[in-house]
């Protein structure tokens, strides 16, 4: 592909090792390919579905593309020429935005100063819902990072390329729907305990004791559905500003904050991130509502919890491990039961590709 005459070109890093290769970049209808500026060889062929842009224009110099659930990422330099490929490719459009000017950067700065101050006097539990989807995605996705590797540390994923790519893909949707226009990551971990939970920056984390216990793609398409609740509602990031109050937010928004030790760790951390009641109805009613509303099954949601109630009929809500302050699980059954009607959340294939993955 060309911009005028010139030739698109980026570095590409491939995530496992240090080297870095000059290479151009075409796309056609469904992907963009990389080759070696040199000698032209094929180095990746990324499928447009599957791109997703790290960060914005507005707060890095060189926004990254990427694949997702892949390490590798590929810099585009020059201005220009990353407008020129997101012009053809409409879904990295983000790619191509112009950098704020100075005086919308500072009126922004203004705006989110403007709502921090404002959480003293509104106070703090409703400060922090109107302040979290403004804390910019980049800082939200580096503090999810950081706790994933507090929580998860050094546990086995599941790599399963077509299973992933099918969780993915339909948490995408659920996302796009929900008006959650930045990218979303599901990340599965080997063995149990039978739970899911997300955090801030769009990370998804499913356990495979999870999928293991879920009968058919529609109970497990419930509960991503659940999580991806949290996510569009930005509850992770609320609950942090709630349990830290403002200073750590502010500090975020000015560029002062840096890393998740200022925040703790360890049971720190999940008293943080845990979820309330309100959070956890909200979750249930929109992910039920987001599956009506691109016409797939939404009664595995309400399956799921009945499945959990028959394994722990006196303490249900113990199983939701650190996510224990949920509402009543007979109470989740009723108000999420639905019909057994719409598209079914997963083809028979994907649910197969899934169930397997970790293996």
């Amino acid at each position: 592909m060309t911009h005028g005459h010139a030739t698109i070109r980026g570095r590409y890093y491939d995530g496992r090792t240090a080297n870095v290769r000059e290479v151009t970049v075409a796309a056609t209808p469904g992907e963009v390919i990389l080759r070696d500026a040199a000698d032209t060889s094929a180095i990746a062929r990324w499928p447009i579905v599957d791109l997703a842009v790290l960060g914005d224009s507005e707060h890095e110099a060189v926004p990254l593309l990427m694949r997702r659930n892949d390490e590798a990422r590929l810099a585009i330099e020059d201005v220009d020429q990353r407008r020129a490929l997101a012009a053809a490719v409409p879904e990295i459009a983000r790619l191509g935005a112009p950098r704020p000017s100075t005086a919308g950067r500072i009126l922004q700065f203004g705006a989110g100063l403007a709502a921090v101050i404002g959480l003293f006097w509104a106070g703090l539990q409703a400060g922090s819902d109107a302040l979290a989807p403004m804390v910019p995605h980049t800082l939200q996705a580096r503090l999810g990072e950081g706790v994933y590797a507090q929580l998860v540390g050094q546990r086995p994923l599941c790599h399963g390329k077509a299973g992933l790519e099918a969780v993915n893909l339909f948490a995408g949707r659920l996302a796009a729907q929900g008006g959650y226009d930045r990218p979303v990551s599901v990340r599965v971990v080997k063995g149990g305990p039978i739970n899911a939970f997300t955090l801030p920056g769009g990370i998804i984390v499913l356990y495979s004791a999870l999928i293991d216990r879920a009968t058919d793609g529609e109970e497990l398409g419930g509960v991503i559905a659940h999580e991806i609740g949290h996510a569009v509602r930005y509850h992770p990031i609320k609950g942090l500003a709630r349990q830290y109050g403002t200073e750590q937010i502010l500090k975020a928004i000015t560029g002062g904050y840096s890393e998740i030790g200022t925040l703790g760790s360890g049971g720190t951390l999940l008293l943080a991130l845990r979820n309330g009641r309100a959070f956890e109805r909200e979750a249930d009613a929109t992910g039920v509502s987001l599956l009506e509303q691109l016409g797939l099954r939404a009664d595995g949601m309400s399956r799921f919890f009945e499945a959990l109630l028959k394994i722990e009929p006196h303490d249900p809500a113990a199983l939701a491990g650190i996510w224990s302050d949920h509402p009543p699980t007979a109470e989740r059954v009723a108000a999420t039961r639905r019909p057994a009607t719409g598209a079914p959340d997963f083809s028979a294939a994907d649910w197969q590709a899934i169930r397997t993955m970790c293996r």
